[in-house]
């Protein structure tokens, strides 16, 4: 029993924690429900309480970290005009990096159940990529009105490569390979085109 005054950590995060850590350390054949409340240091009927079975407990941690970034996103246009364009960028590019274990969304992948729950809530308007992707659009926009993007930058398309090549660097960035705020950092220089002092310049038009 929590002593008086001490907020009890919410039961879901702290499961979604727990089998973060146990993919990290152990891959996903080691996450079961047992593997996973053990983690957590709770009683092993902790996760069926709060989740319809594995496959659903999956999903959600999925739509969770997905969410999470989706939320990060959504502060960017009030950014416009403050640091650099590139600076604001970079930030959210590291929270999705960091929103989610490759291992949770390969899980995902390879649980039939957990991906056609996640599939259906992205259908019904769950926050993910494409809620990512509409905040970079929408933040963009606000820069080139701004006069720190040229008028003819394509902020579409800007916010799709990003957003999709966030999604590769996401799921090929396993244990031991290199971070990937490198390559996002040069990708981003790239698309919006960055001079010294990561200002946008000329090069933020995409060629036609």
């Amino acid at each position: 029993m929590s002593p008086r005054g001490v907020a009890i950590p919410d039961p879901r995060e702290r499961l979604f924690a727990a089998a973060e850590r146990v993919l990290s350390r152990e891959g996903p054949a080691a996450l079961t429900s047992r593997a996973i409340t053990t983690e957590a240091g709770c009683a092993k009927g902790m996760l069926h309480t709060h989740f319809d079975g594995l496959d659903a407990f999956v999903a959600e941690l999925a739509l969770d970290r997905l969410a999470r970034t989706a939320r990060e996103a959504a502060r960017l246009p009030g950014r416009a005009g403050r640091a650099t364009v590139a600076d604001n960028l970079v930030t959210v590019a590291l929270t999705l990096l960091n929103s989610l274990e490759p291992a949770v969304v390969g899980l995902a992948m390879t649980r039939p159940g957990a991906a056609l729950r996640i599939r259906r809530a992205l259908e019904a308007g769950a926050p993910g990529f494409t809620a990512t992707q509409d905040a970079i659009g929408e933040y963009l926009d606000a820069e080139r009105r701004l006069g720190r993007l040229p008028d003819g930058t394509d902020t579409a398309t800007v916010a799709l490569a990003l957003v999709g090549t966030l999604h590769h660097l996401l799921m090929t960035n396993w244990a031991g390979a290199p971070h990937p705020r490198e390559p996002a950092e040069r990708l981003i220089a790239l698309l919006i085109g960055t001079d010294s002092d990561g200002a946008a310049g000329a090069r933020a038009t995409p060629p036609g």
